[in-house]
């Protein structure tokens, strides 16, 4: 496992060489930053002012002529974007509403950039509500590197959406989305969408960021605390003893290697608790003790260790020597090493939020996806390994993912679906965004092994974590490292289920005696074609299974461990609405016949999926 926290720069060095060479293979690039921030906080305005130093790495083919940092507390003003799109949108998000347009001066947040230079020349900036706009004074070269330098200010709002202060639970600061940060440059060109409502897409690199805050205020968040035997708070090595603060304010200083976000919490009245695993990673677990909270948080501390060795295990080590669970924000978000979440909630709400953001780490935090363009690959996927983490670690469950299919199936009926392609902030309402990203896109993948083979796409899993872990992949990566897996086609699969709403629905048609021999008869009804496993139960208790690949996957599926034998393979191309299948046996000894009794075929209408004698 890479050791960050002893070796950080050596070990990422290393990581740049291995990874970077299979990288360049696909023709993409991507960009390198590299902060230092300075941060003073006034805990009784509620307002900061800070320095950044940006050292920024032009990996692409193209020369830059601007560059654009996001602003995003610029968001929480009357008349923003986020406010405007709140209040028109016919289901609004219950914790955003028409708040934003009642905050008061002192109560909206704000980012604004005093002073920037690049390589010590003025630049022009503008700033359009959650964008800044830079015209370089020079361009940025191709494989060239500059240094910007900026002072800036903020304010931080009420607790709205994610970030904020003085949550309902009482927590003072969420801080997350505070800083000015450079929008990404991918082969697709800048990214530079304005903060609306939707989630994030970051450049990795290394984080050096000192915090002074009142000293009474105890922090965590994202990186390795560089000074914790002169801060104390509970981060202090066994047996040292803290000397007193000086002054009224402490300077806490954090490092964050080969991450794409920067979030910290911070509140005079946190309990941190820390558990050491035996792999070396350190938990950090940061709540406000109250009748409400203590009791479950403390068994939490059980919870936390178990999951990131469940995900590590099944989708790829988690590869960074902390993490850190936080009460704040609105109700549960990921940060690369830590989590925000609620901390009021029964024990199973708690483990599940927890499992939930945890899993985020893997698919936003190290595989990141373009949330904005593909949302459900880190969304569902996220939802899917945190299902499978909840019947590992707190109760077992004989389908973990029947919520997500219910949710997929929910959506297809209220006829509100939009193609997953779609862009995050531009869904026509918020559950059909909900909805695709989390449910679809979690049945995209216990889908996927239904086609391919559950050990076949668990394996793919690996494969895809180890060849795309910090590289932004998108879906077509993702197909690729499946076809490869498991020597099938399957552009179709993508195709039809992310850029289209088109609907899978199946039936057994007839059921013919024939004498010796019995003739079933099936039908396609749905739009999408999809291969179909038929499993044949005999009043004797046995079963056999009729698989029908579709024809353009130019192959079949390894016999799954468990499934029937079977008894018969035959190709259903998918221009054929009917299919005829005879099989050796009697009508007379038959029980049963159903299309995929696994319930892992996500069909839309399954009354007509089973029939009995």
């Amino acid at each position: 496992m890479l050791n960050i926290v002893n070796k950080p720069f050596l070990g990422l060095f290393l990581f740049v060489i291995t990874g970077t060479a299979a990288f360049a293979q696909t023709g993409r690039f991507q960009q390198s930053v590299d902060y230092k921030m300075d941060v003073d906080m006034n805990v009784t305005s509620n307002q900061y002012s800070g320095t950044q130093v940006l050292k920024y790495t032009n990996n692409s083919p193209d020369t830059l002529h601007k560059v654009f940092y996001h602003l995003y507390f610029n968001a929480f003003q009357p008349g923003s974007m986020m406010d405007e799109r709140s209040r028109s949108i016919s289901d609004p998000d219950r914790r955003v509403g028409d708040r934003i347009n009642a905050l008061s001066p002192n109560e909206i947040g704000y980012l604004h950039v005093n002073s920037l230079t690049m390589d010590g020349m003025k630049v022009d900036f503008e700033e359009v509500e959650t964008i800044l706009e830079v015209t370089l004074p020079r361009p940025i070269l191709p494989n060239s590197e500059v240094e910007f330098n900026m002072s800036f200010i903020g304010q931080v709002p009420v607790q709205i959406r994610r970030s904020g202060r003085d949550s309902s639970e009482g927590v003072r600061y969420s801080m997350s989305q505070w800083y000015p940060k450079m929008a990404n440059y991918d082969e697709q060109g800048w990214h530079s969408n304005p903060y609306v409502g939707r989630e994030f897409y970051g450049i990795w690199g290394d984080f050096d960021v000192k915090i002074t805050i009142d000293k009474s205020y105890t922090l965590g968040g994202t990186g390795y605390l560089q000074n914790p035997n002169q801060i104390g708070h509970g981060y202090e090595d066994e047996g040292v003893t803290v000397p007193k603060p000086t002054g009224e304010t402490l300077t806490w200083h954090f490092k964050a290697p080969m991450v794409h976000d920067f979030m910290w919490a911070a509140d005079p009245k946190y309990r941190h608790e820390k558990v050491k695993m035996e792999n070396g990673i350190t938990v950090h677990h940061l709540f406000i003790p109250t009748e409400e909270t203590t009791e479950n948080w403390e068994k939490l501390k059980e919870y936390t260790p178990k999951a990131i060795n469940f995900l590590s295990e099944h989708f790829g080590q988690y590869p960074y020597k902390q993490f850190s669970v936080i009460q704040g924000g609105d109700g549960g978000m990921e940060y690369a090493m830590s989590t925000l979440i609620t901390g009021g909630r029964n024990l199973r709400g708690l483990v599940g939020v927890m499992a939930h953001e945890l899993a985020h780490s893997w698919f936003h935090g190290v595989l990141a996806s373009n949330e904005a363009l593909y949302p459900w690959m880190d969304e569902g996927f996220t939802s899917y390994a945190s299902s499978l983490t909840m019947s590992e670690i707190y109760s077992p469950s004989e389908n973990p993912l029947a919520g997500s299919y219910s949710g997929y199936y929910r959506l297809v009926k209220s006829g509100k679906e939009e193609p997953m392609s779609t862009h995050s902030d531009h869904y026509h309402t918020n559950s059909a965004y909900s909805s695709a990203a989390y449910s679809k896109g979690a049945v995209f993948l216990e889908q996927m092994g239904y086609i391919i083979g559950a050990d076949v796409r668990d394996k793919g899993m690996h494969r895809y974590w180890n060849t795309w872990k910090f590289k932004h992949p998108n879906a077509n990566d993702l197909i690729r490292v499946m076809e490869k897996e498991s020597g099938l086609e399957l552009d179709w699969y993508k195709e039809y289920f992310v850029y289209t709403t088109k609907t899978i629905n199946y039936g057994i048609k007839e059921v013919n005696p024939q004498g010796d021999h019995t003739d079933i008869i099936l039908e396609r009804i749905g739009l999408m074609p999809m291969p179909i496993d038929l499993v044949i139960t005999y009043k004797d208790g046995s079963q056999e299974m009729v698989y029908l690949p579709l024809a353009i996957m130019r192959g079949e599926k390894t016999p799954e461990e468990g499934a029937p034998k079977r008894i018969l393979t035959e190709d259903w191309p998918w221009t054929n609405i009917t299919k005829k299948i005879t099989i050796d046996r009697k009508m007379n000894s038959i029980k049963s016949i159903e299309i995929d009794p696994s319930k892992r075929l996500a069909d839309v209408e399954q009354e007509n999926n089973k029939v009995e004698f």
